[in-house]
């Protein structure tokens, strides 16, 4: 079944929780046109609508380094300290209008330092940014709370260094540590002082694992970096065999391998990006994405957008696509809505006020409004 309007709307309504969505992948076409105007910087076109479909079908490859190429002209329009905070505040107040009561934007410092600006500069930028946009969101009656994961490019070699500087900031905003990039090839391990630096110091951290890689990569994420939750991590379900029909308890018939058991049964949170995972050749399409056969298995599954600009959508999007395709239905969706909350780097009584007091109620409404 197709995506529905009245789906989306449904799912729009209610509160929401986003782990997963880089910073410089969400950027509204308009304000990429007018900065890019601005700093000289050249784009395939200089129409919003039509630089918004070359962004969709350019990380339409299949593959994930074509994939990131398109964040060429993203960071290219994130290299000063106005632009890096508009680019902040507006990415608040889009995750807001969509329903989200709680995000965790990432993004690279080092990747923001081609027009002078120095790693806590940027940072700086950044978290004003995204206060302004926590201020107009709440002015505007849809509050929301956003913390940030502060990234290191996986292919560089400055990993302590940025786990450094998520330390300087994390009384002001930033409240994880993640590692990104091209994945094959650059396991976490690379970067194992700077995540003893950070669990040294009782810093959460989620890595990027199994997406572009497989298995080897996830067990290195968790076993030898210590990751609390895994960013994507699709590919686990190569440790999964699955049979015909449901058990006793109606799940699955499924065997599942040493790893795919440890992140199952001890409640290992996984990033999973649907429309990202499909552009990027880890899935072939949403209704056949291994997220809802994982959920059905009892892992521990949240739903994330990854690049809301290059996948051309929204994190009630991906809950519509899941539902009208996948077979999903409205309690799915409270369950992962929690569960990502239950995984995320906001405190505990924060996180027991916002599902107290509202995503329990408004899905306990909209569960009894479809009964």
């Amino acid at each position: 079944m197709s995506e529905t309007t009245s789906t989306i709307d449904r799912i729009r309504a209610l509160p929401k929780v986003s782990l997963h969505d880089h910073l410089d992948g969400g950027l509204r076409p308009a304000t990429i046109v007018e900065i890019a105007a601005a700093n000289g910087h050249r784009l395939p076109t200089t129409d919003p609508e039509e630089l918004r479909a070359w962004f969709r079908d350019a990380a339409d490859s299949g593959t994930l380094v074509r994939y990131l190429e398109t964040f060429d002209h993203t960071i290219a329009v994130m290299q000063d300290r106005e632009s890096l905070a508009r680019v902040a505040t507006e990415a608040v107040l889009d995750l807001a209008a969509d329903g989200v009561v709680y995000g965790e934007l990432r993004y690279a410092p080092e990747q923001h330092l081609q027009q002078g600006l120095t790693l806590d500069e940027v940072v700086v930028a950044v978290e004003e940014g995204m206060r302004r946009g926590e201020q107009l969101a709440a002015e505007a009656g849809t509050p929301i709370k956003v913390g940030t994961l502060v990234t290191a490019m996986r292919h560089a070699d400055r990993g302590m260094e940025i786990a450094e500087l998520a330390l300087r900031h994390r009384d002001a905003g930033v409240v994880g540590f993640d590692i990104a990039g091209a994945e094959l090839g650059f396991p976490p391990s690379n970067h194992l002082a700077a995540f003893d630096r950070l669990h040294g110091d009782d810093f959460p951290v989620t890595i990027h694992a199994g997406e572009a890689d497989g298995l080897a990569s996830i067990a290195d994420a968790l076993h030898t970096c210590g990751a609390e939750r895994i960013g994507h991590g699709v590919r686990i379900v190569e440790d999964v065999q699955l049979g015909e029909g449901t058990d006793a308890h109606g799940l699955p018939n499924a065997t599942l391998g040493r790893l795919a058991t440890w992140v199952r049964d001890r409640g290992i949170v996984l990033e999973l990006c649907p429309s990202s995972n499909v552009q990027t050749g880890a899935a072939t399409s949403v209704a056949d994405h291994p997220i809802t056969v994982l959920k059905d298995l009892g892992f521990s599954i949240s739903v994330n957008t990854d690049n809301r600009l290059m996948s051309g959508t929204s994190l009630s999007r991906e809950f519509a696509l899941l539902v009208d395709e996948a077979g999903w239905d409205l309690a799915d969706v409270e369950r992962a809505t929690i569960t990502a909350l239950s995984a995320s780097f906001l405190p505990f009584p924060d996180r027991l006020a916002l599902a107290s007091d509202v995503i329990r109620p408004a899905y306990a409404s909209a569960l009894s409004a479809s009964a």
